[in-house]
C-alpha cells in the first residue's frame, strides 16, 4: 500500500507570525510530498529486487527506505505537535516526567533549545521517551535517522533543516527555535507520551 501525504490538521497560516503561511505550504505541500515519494518509490524498487532475486542495490535502497521513511514519520509527528493555541508550558504528567528527568521545565526548554540549535547541518532536536530507559531524553537527528537511541519513541520533534525556516528567519536558527516554543500543541504532546508509555 502506498503512502499518502497527510493533509495539515489546520490552516498554512495558523502558526504565524511564528512560523509564515509560504513557509508552511512550502515545507509541507513539497517536502515532505517530495519524502512520501521517496518512500514508495524505494519500497517499489525493494520489492521488485525481491521478486527478480536481484538485491545487489538493497543496501542503497535500504537506505533510502530509510532516509525517506524518517522525513515522512518525522514531518507527520512534526505537523501534530503544533498549533494554533500552543505555548505556554506542559502540565500533568508530562510536566512531571519532565520534572523528574530534567530538573523542571525550563531547565528542559534550555537543554532542547541548545540541543536544536546546535544540529550540525540539517536535521531535528528531539524529545523522546525510551521505555527501557523509563525516561525523557533529549537527541538530536542528524538528516532524518542518524544519531538516534535506538528504541526511542520521539514525542516532540523540532525540524531545523533550512527549509523549515529559512524564507522568514534566514540563518537566525535559535530566533526560529525561539519563536517555535510558542505553536508547541502541549496536549498533543502529552497524549504522545501516555501512548509512549502505555
Amino acid at each position: 500500500m502506498a503512502y499518502e501525504l497527510p493533509a495539515l490538521p489546520y490552516a498554512y497560516d495558523a502558526l504565524a507570525p511564528h512560523i509564515d503561511e509560504e513557509t508552511m505550504r512550502i515545507h509541507h505541500d513539497k517536502h515532505h510530498a517530495a519524502y512520501v515519494t521517496g518512500l514508495n518509490g524505494a519500497l517499489d524498487k525493494l520489492a521488485a529486487a525481491r521478486e527478480s532475486g536481484d538485491l545487489a542495490a538493497v543496501q542503497q535502497l535500504s537506505r533510502l527506505v530509510a532516509f525517506h521513511g524518517g522525513g515522512h514519520t518525522n514531518h507527520t509527528v512534526f505537523w501534530g505537535i503544533m498549533g494554533p493555541n500552543g505555548g505556554g508550558e506542559p502540565s500533568g504528567g508530562l510536566a512531571g516526567q519532565i520534572d523528574k528527568d530534567f530538573g523542571g521545565f525550563d531547565a528542559f526548554k534550555a537543554h532542547f533549545t541548545a540541543a536544536s540549535v546546535a544540529v550540525e547541518g540539517s536535521g531535528w532536536g528531539v524529545l523522546a521517551w525510551h521505555p527501557q530507559l523509563e525516561a525523557l531524553t533529549v537527541q538530536t537527528m542528524m538528516n532524518q535517522q542518524n544519531l538516534t537511541v535506538l528504541g526511542s519513541q520521539p514525542i516532540l520533534m523540532l525540524d531545523v533543516w533550512e527549509h523549515a525556516y529559512y524564507l522568514q528567519y534566514q540563518n537566525r536558527r535559535p530566533d526560529y527555535v525561539k519563536a517555535w516554543w510558542n505553536v508547541i500543541n502541549w496536549a498533543a504532546v502529552a497524549k504522545r507520551l501516555a501512548d509512549a508509555q502505555s
